[in-house]
């Protein structure tokens, strides 16, 4: 088992470096007993960077995370079981993933609340991102109401917490469509809650920024139809 870093609160998005120790080693990956690498998955790319031992200095090229594991695929020699590593997460990356994931959780949030729309699909990059909605047919107008109620809600400052709570208790204050809790399988009963304070409460097991007062106004809002009555939003922030 890998023990998560950035999982139990918010401060723990902000690691970027790390001590650990290598549990296996195989092919092309190793496991680490712990670890503040993000994995591939919930429509976020994974961190890059570096594990440094001794003299030594390799590239993390991706993480993907199997059962209770996360696998650190690496470029170069790798160190052998025992060993004390240091990770380095590629800052400008991770930070930038933040950004992206937490705005993607206010675009979903204004756009349930204004068209009755859900999410049915995402994906975060670095420089731009995708939302899918499902019923909706958007406007340029609404594009435009869209991107003044996100720029609005972002100068708010509003708190980003992260924390677990228990699904029968969460079930009983948020609506289930808006936070997609009713598509989670129902063997979960654990969540890992990002909650936007006064805004939005969602399941997710992302990485996110600390305040709203982090995240750029949106810089480029489009659209694209994906299908009967399925519209995605592209959008990028601000530099």
């Amino acid at each position: 088992m890998t023990k998560i870093l950035y999982m139990d609160n918010i401060e723990g998005n902000y690691l970027r470096e790390f001590n650990a120790r290598v549990t296996k080693i195989k092919k092309d990956y190793v496991l680490l007993d712990q670890t503040a690498f993000y994995p591939i998955g919930g429509g976020q790319p994974s961190d890059t960077g570096y594990l440094m031992w001794d003299d030594e200095k390799v590239v993390v090229k991706e993480v993907i995370k199997k059962g209770d594991s996360v696998k650190h695929i690496i470029e170069g020699e790798k160190p052998s079981v025992g060993t004390k590593v240091q990770g380095v997460i590629d800052w400008d990356r991770r930070y930038s993933h933040m950004k992206m994931h937490t705005a993607q959780h206010i675009l979903s949030g204004i756009v349930f609340d204004n068209f009755n729309a859900r999410t049915v699909g995402n994906q975060i990059h670095a420089d731009y991102s995708r939302v899918d909605f499902y019923p909706v047919k958007f406007s340029d107008e609404d594009l435009e109401n869209i991107t003044q109620k996100f720029n609005d809600i972002i100068s708010k400052n509003l708190p980003v917490k992260i924390y677990e709570e228990e699904r029968e208790s969460l079930e009983k204050r948020v609506d289930q469509q808006r936070s997609n809790l009713d598509l989670l399988p129902k063997f979960i009963t654990k969540l890992r809650i990002v909650e936007i304070e006064g805004f939005d409460v969602c399941p997710c097991a992302g990485t996110h920024v600390r305040n709203t007062n982090e995240i750029p106004k949106l810089d480029k809002i489009k659209r694209d139809t994906k299908g009967r009555d399925r519209d995605r939003i592209i959008y990028s922030l601000s530099k």
